[in-house]
Formats: structure tokens, C-alpha cells, sequence
């Protein structure tokens, strides 16, 4: 498997167990083959406190990053599959 940069996914997915709308999420994105790469906040501090940095204080989810291919990045709060590819395209 390519760890290198260049072939890391653009989308990370900040998600808990139990959450439905991660899922729903999850199998849109697999569906149109959107590389993405999940991140548990309960086992992530860090990620944890990066959701909550996000979202007034809440560990809302899924939230998730987009770097788009030129450098753009931006986050969002249980996106929808057309903003996440919005955002990808730059």
C-alpha cells in the first residue's frame, strides 16, 4: 500500500461508533469511490478536540476535511456527498 502523500486521501472523515449518519456518509462515498480516510474521535483525543474546535464546543459528527488538489481546505458538518465533491474540485 502507497503511504506516500500524493496518494493519502484528500477527505478525512471524523466519526464515533453509533453514529448512523457516519455510515450513511461512508457508503456514499464508497459508492463513488471517494477515498477517504476515517478518524474514531473516541480513540483520537486530538481528533476530538479538532471536532469540537469545529462545532462550538460539540463532538458533532461525521465531520469532515476536504483538501482539494489545490491546497483549498475546508470543513464541514455532516456534509452532503455534493459538498464534499464541491469541495474536492476546488
Amino acid at each position: 500500500m502507497d503511504t506516500s502523500p500524493a496518494s493519502a486521501p484528500a477527505v478525512t472523515v471524523y466519526w464515533r461508533p453509533g453514529c448512523t449518519f457516519c455510515i450513511k456518509l461512508w457508503v456514499k462515498l464508497r459508492l463513488t469511490g471517494t477515498r477517504y480516510r476515517p478518524v474514531n474521535i473516541w480513540r483520537d483525543p486530538e481528533a476530538a478536540a479538532f471536532v469540537r474546535s469545529v462545532n462550538d464546543g460539540n463532538e458533532t459528527v461525521p465531520t469532515v476535511r476536504v483538501v482539494s488538489p489545490t491546497g483549498t481546505g475546508s470543513v464541514m458538518t455532516n456534509p452532503s456527498l455534493k459538498r464534499i465533491r464541491q469541495a474536492l474540485a476546488g
